[in-house]
C-alpha cells in the first residue's frame, strides 16, 4: 500500500535521524534505542488502521456506484469520476424522475376538458294533489346531468346535458374564444342575455319568467360579451331555438330544459293540447347592458337594460312578431342581496288567437299572448360550521304577471326558501304559495282566484 511504504519511510527517518543526532554528542544507550522501536510500532499500528479504514470506504463507493447503475440503466462512470461526482449523478437522474412525475400528475389534474355533474332528487308535498296528500308526499328521483368545460388551445367549450325520468335534454352546447381581457365569442346553444344574471331568483323554481321564456333561456346562434369592471354587454343572434326551429328532426318538441314558443293557441283548444299551429323563433336578437357600481367595503349594485325581438315562422312563412324588455337591478351589502325587475313582453301574430303555446318537460302549457312581468326578492348569506354544513342562505322570492291579454286573473308566486351547502350537496328548502302558476297546480292563463301550496325538498350532489 502506498500509504503504509510512505509511512514505514517516515518512520526509518525519524530513527536514523534522531540516532545519527544522538550519535554526533553521546552514544546511544539500549533504553532509547528501545523507546524509538516503541515509537515505530506505534506508527506502523496507526498505518494498519488508516488502510483498513480507506480499503472500507472504496469499497462502499463501488457498491452504490453498482446500484446506481442498476437503477438508471446507464454505463459505469469511468474509473477518474470521484465519489462525489458519482453522487452528483445518481442526484441528477433521481431529480429528473420527480420532475417528470410531478408533470404527470399536473397534466392529470389539469385536463384540456373538466368533466363535472350533478344528481338530484327531491321530497314534493302538494295541497292541490289529494293522493300526494293522503301519501305524505313523495320521493322521487329528479335528475342526472353531467357538465363539461375546458379549452384545448385557445378554444373555450361548455356543454351540459340532463336525464330525467319521463326526457333528456340539452341545456347549453357552445365554443368560444377570447378576442381579448374584455370581449368573448361564443357560437352554439348557449344562453339568451336577458334581465338580472345567472339567474332573476335564488330558489329552485326561478321566477315565472322562467315558464314564459324570459330567465335562463338558452338557444342556438352567436353572441359577443364585453366585460370590464364597470360595464357588461351582451349582443346576440340566435337563428332558432335549440332544436332547429319549428321543423327540427327530434322526437318531441317539449323535451327541452326551457321554455320557447312551440305553437299559437287556436280557439277551441285546451290549455295544455298539442298545438294545431306549430311556430317557432326564427331570426332573433337579444340585447344586455349594466352598469356595475363598487360602494365600498362589501357593497356593490348593478343596473341594466335588456331587450330581444324577432320573428314566428310557421315552416313556410313568417307569421308574427315577438318583443321583450326589462329594467333590472341587484345590490348586494354584506351578506345580504335585493333583486328587482319589471318586463314585457309582446307576441303579435297573423291570426286571432288565445294565446302562445310553450312547451318544456315533456308537455306543452299556454302564455297569454302579452304581459306584464314584476319580480322581487330577497336573500341573506350565513357562513356556518354545523359538521358538513358551510352556509345557510334564507330567500324570499316573489312574482306576479299582470295585464294578460285576454286573461283577467294575474298570475302570483312567493317561495320561502333556505339553500343549505355542505360540501357537494347543495340542498333547497322551498315553501311555494301560487296562483295559476306552472307546478303549482296551475297555468300562466288559468283563471283561479285561490292559491295553492306546495312544499319541494330538492337534494343535488354536485362534483
Amino acid at each position: 500500500m502506498k500509504i503504509h511504504s510512505l509511512a514505514l519511510c517516515v518512520a526509518a527517518t525519524l530513527s536514523t535521524s534522531a540516532i545519527a543526532q544522538q550519535s554526533s554528542t553521546e552514544p546511544v544507550s539500549a533504553e532509547e534505542v528501545r523507546a524509538l522501536l516503541n515509537q515505530v510500532e506505534a506508527l506502523q499500528q496507526r498505518v494498519a488502521e488508516l488502510e483498513a479504514r480507506a480499503q472500507a470506504s472504496e469499497e462502499r463507493d463501488e457498491a452504490e456506484q453498482q446500484v446506481a447503475v442498476a437503477e438508471d440503466g446507464a454505463e459505469e462512470p469511468p474509473e477518474e469520476v470521484t465519489t462525489l461526482s458519482r453522487r452528483e449523478i445518481n442526484s441528477a437522474a433521481l431529480a429528473a424522475r420527480v420532475d417528470k412525475l410531478e408533470q404527470d400528475i399536473k397534466t392529470a389534474e389539469n385536463a384540456p376538458i373538466n368533466i363535472g355533474g350533478a344528481v338530484r332528487t327531491q321530497y314534493v308535498w302538494q295541497d292541490y294533489n289529494e293522493g300526494n296528500k293522503d301519501r305524505g308526499g313523495d320521493f322521487d328521483f329528479d335528475l342526472l346531468r353531467i357538465d363539461y368545460t375546458g379549452s384545448i388551445g385557445d378554444v373555450i367549450l361548455s356543454a351540459q346535458y340532463r336525464w330525467f325520468e319521463y326526457m333528456e335534454a340539452v341545456q347549453h352546447a357552445w365554443v368560444g374564444y377570447d378576442f381579448n381581457d374584455q370581449w368573448q365569442g361564443q357560437v352554439g346553444i348557449t344562453t339568451v342575455p336577458f334581465g338580472n344574471m345567472p339567474y332573476n331568483s335564488n330558489n329552485y323554481f326561478f321566477s315565472s319568467n322562467f315558464y314564459i321564456g324570459l330567465e335562463d333561456d338558452h338557444d342556438t346562434g352567436l353572441k359577443l360579451l364585453y366585460r370590464t369592471d364597470d360595464w357588461d354587454f351582451d349582443i346576440g343572434f340566435f337563428k332558432n331555438d335549440e332544436q332547429g326551429g319549428v321543423d327540427g328532426a327530434v322526437r318531441s318538441r317539449t323535451n327541452r330544459y326551457a321554455y320557447d314558443p312551440l305553437g299559437v293557441r287556436l280557439a277551441g283548444e285546451g290549455i295544455y293540447d298539442d298545438p294545431s299551429l306549430a311556430v317557432a323563433e326564427s331570426n332573433s336578437w337579444a340585447f344586455r347592458g349594466a352598469r356595475k357600481f363598487n360602494l365600498g367595503e362589501a357593497q356593490n349594485a348593478e343596473v341594466g337594460v335588456s331587450g330581444q325581438w324577432g320573428s314566428m315562422h310557421d315552416g313556410q312563412n313568417d307569421v308574427g312578431d315577438r318583443m321583450a324588455w326589462a329594467a333590472h337591478g341587484v345590490y348586494n351589502i354584506d351578506r345580504w342581496t335585493f333583486m328587482g325587475q319589471v318586463a314585457q313582453y309582446d307576441y303579435d301574430m297573423d291570426m286571432a288567437n288565445q294565446g302562445i303555446v310553450v312547451g318544456a318537460y315533456a308537455y306543452y302549457d299556454t302564455i297569454p299572448s302579452e304581459a306584464t312581468m314584476y319580480t322581487a326578492n330577497i336573500a341573506y348569506s350565513m357562513p356556518v360550521q354545523i359538521g358538513p354544513i358551510s352556509n345557510l342562505t334564507f330567500y324570499n322570492d316573489f312574482s306576479l304577471m299582470t295585464d294578460k291579454r285576454g286573461y283577467d286573473e294575474d298570475t302570483m308566486m312567493n317561495v320561502l326558501g333556505m339553500a343549505v351547502t355542505a360540501g357537494g350537496l347543495y340542498t333547497y328548502f322551498d315553501l311555494v304559495t301560487a296562483r295559476n302558476q306552472p307546478f303549482i297546480g296551475g297555468s300562466m292563463v288559468g283563471e283561479s282566484e285561490q292559491t295553492n301550496t306546495r312544499f319541494n325538498i330538492n337534494i343535488g350532489y354536485y362534483f
